[in-house]
């Protein structure tokens, strides 16, 4: 087939062709033109286009974390690759497999004073896992090279890498080129997964201890899950779980918000682990790390293949990097040394307890906040669907509510930033159009990511709320911006731009629901209407934290 005459960009192709590489993610320009025309040509690539690097990183990573594999993102050079760094982070701490394809001008034309051309070698620093930067050569002088980066790509511990391109003009000249039709490149299982096992000494520390495993975002991991369920059989270890690690199940305990807002500095004692294990990427919930920092457990214990964030409680005492269930499948064999306590018993029977409450609160209290359209939609959620949720408040409303078996919660917890929470569940929507998708976001979040919605096409699996408050609503719950004079200025960020017209204005069906409809019924019908995409809801600014501080003073005397 005709590809470009360019031996460099034949070999990447090929590269990514044999490495089974098969998203690739545009944005439009000419110094890339080469990997376009090429990556197009080719009926094995899944190309996408996308105007907006920014909104094209994150809808990258999208399709990255859904499908579990590498997704190629192809810029022009200058200040484009820059966009990507927001989603380059991110997939940093997510350890999600982002490549980062920047086309270049060539080395002697860097500050030159040429136009489009900024210091792109090593762009991303610390928080890309490989860097790499070639120009124009024969490609024998770099194929071992190229080897070893794409092998490296698809290695644990995951990350983003990137291959930053120079490119000499001509830029669209073609040549027939025949790929070398290799062998699929066999896994080596051992070297992927290898067993791990505690010793007996290390086993002995477990004896008669009370033990608390905190689980962080994570995949839908089932073999960590069994093991999980297995470890809390013993009556000595309890399970603290977030929605979005992916591991909940009835055994655990699994809103740590609502259960921690009843244990009070007399208590706190009761509570306290011998020993804390944590697995997973990061915690929503502030409290439970103040909680740990205040009420240090005597021994810390990481489990995680990537050491960066495993320090929680600012005191780790062990870190191991192995994957999560090979740990507990060791301790499970030797069960037999943990069932002593009764740990357990203490957090389920303060967990049930609130979650008796519930009910009560959400029957006497009618207001339009926050907090009644997040227990609005948890009673009419769609089964087996993905609910994404957007950063700052609104993933912390929904800990609050148990999570929903079968229900898949994602987050861009890596660096918590609402900057690509849309773009990430248009890609993830893309990358599975078989499944149903549901994103939750704030106002100022959904304004800030609107070009997530100029993507075509857009699917229509997607389902769309914002919760309108016209500002930052977290500011009004979390300490020290509440009590500021600058709230509403500088944190807050009060506005009267209106989401419903941005989102039509990109050709995005907004649900025109009744004024006197309450947040439940909007948003059921919302659901049966198979042509709108967007549900705008709007909530009072001045009740939601008073709401929010009375359903907690509800949980904690009722």
């Amino acid at each position: 087939m005709e590809i470009s005459n360019k031996a460099i960009v034949q070999k990447i192709v090929e590269e990514c062709l044999n490495n089974g590489v098969k998203h690739i993610v545009f944005s439009p320009g000419s110094r890339n033109a080469p990997f376009a025309i090429s990556f197009d040509r080719n009926p094995f690539f899944q190309t996408h286009v996308i105007h907006d690097e920014r909104a094209a990183a994150f809808y990258a990573l999208g399709i990255a974390q859904t499908l579990k594999e590498p997704v190629v993102l192809c810029c022009t050079s200058g200040s484009a690759a820059l966009n990507y760094f927001p989603a380059l982070s991110e997939s940093f701490y997510r350890q999600q497999p982002l490549l980062i394809l920047s086309a270049d001008r060539p080395k002697k034309l860097i500050n030159k004073g040429q136009g489009q051309t900024i210091m792109q070698n090593d762009l991303f620093g610390k928080h890309s896992k490989r860097s790499w930067s070639i120009e124009e050569v024969d490609k024998t002088s770099f194929t071992d090279t190229a080897n070893k980066f794409f092998q490296e790509l698809a290695s644990p511990p995951l990350g983003p890498m990137h291959l930053n391109v120079h490119l000499d003009e001509p830029l669209y000249g073609l040549s027939k080129h025949v790929f070398k039709a290799l062998k699929p490149k066999e896994i080596d299982q051992d070297a992927v997964h290898t067993s791990f096992e505690l010793n007996n000494k290390e086993l002995a520390k477990f004896s008669n201890k009370k033990i608390l495993v905190l689980c962080g975002q994570g995949s839908n991991d089932i073999a960590l899950k069994r093991e999980l369920i297995d470890f809390s059989k013993n009556s000595n270890v309890v399970v603290l779980n977030e929605n979005t690690s992916a591991l909940n199940d009835p055994s655990f305990v699994n809103c740590i918000d609502r259960t921690l807002n009843s244990i009070t500095p007399k208590t706190a004692k009761r509570f306290t682990p011998d020993i804390i294990i944590t697995i997973g990427g990061a915690i929503v919930s502030k409290k439970i790390k103040t909680f740990f920092i205040e009420n240090p457990p005597k021994q810390h214990i990481a489990i995680h293949p990537k050491e960066i964030g495993t320090d929680l409680f600012l005191r780790r005492d062990l870190y191991y990097n192995c994957i999560a269930s090979d740990y507990f499948l060791s301790l499970n064999k030797n069960a037999t040394l943990l069932n002593t306590l009764n740990f357990k018993a203490s957090w389920q029977q303060l967990d049930c307890q609130i979650r008796d409450r519930l009910p009560k609160y959400f029957v006497s209290q009618k207001n339009e906040t926050d907090l009644e359209v997040f227990n609005a939609l948890y009673q009419v959620l769609p089964e087996k669907c993905t609910l994404h949720l957007g950063n700052s408040s609104v993933v912390r409303y929904m800990q609050l509510f148990d999570p929903i078996k079968d229900v898949l919660y994602e987050c861009n917890r890596g660096t918590s930033g609402i900057d690509g929470c849309t773009s990430t569940a248009v890609g993830c929507a893309i990358a599975s159009p078989k499944r149903q998708h549901v994103f939750v976001s704030g106002d100022i979040s959904f304004i800030y990511d609107s070009n997530a919605l100029w993507i075509k096409p857009f699917p229509k699996n997607l389902k769309m709320i914002v919760i309108d408050n016209k500002g930052g609503g977290i500011f009004k719950i979390i300490d020290g911006p509440k009590t500021s004079n600058q709230l509403e200025r500088y944190f807050e960020a009060k506005h009267d731009a209106d989401v419903s017209s941005i989102a039509e204005g990109f050709g995005i069906k907004v649900y025109d629901h009744k004024k006197d409809q309450g947040y439940q019924e909007k948003i059921i019908h919302f659901f049966q209407d198979e042509q709108a995409q967007l549900l705008v809801l709007e909530t009072d600014s001045e009740e939601n934290p008073k709401d929010l501080n009375r359903f907690f003073k509800h949980l904690k005397n009722a």
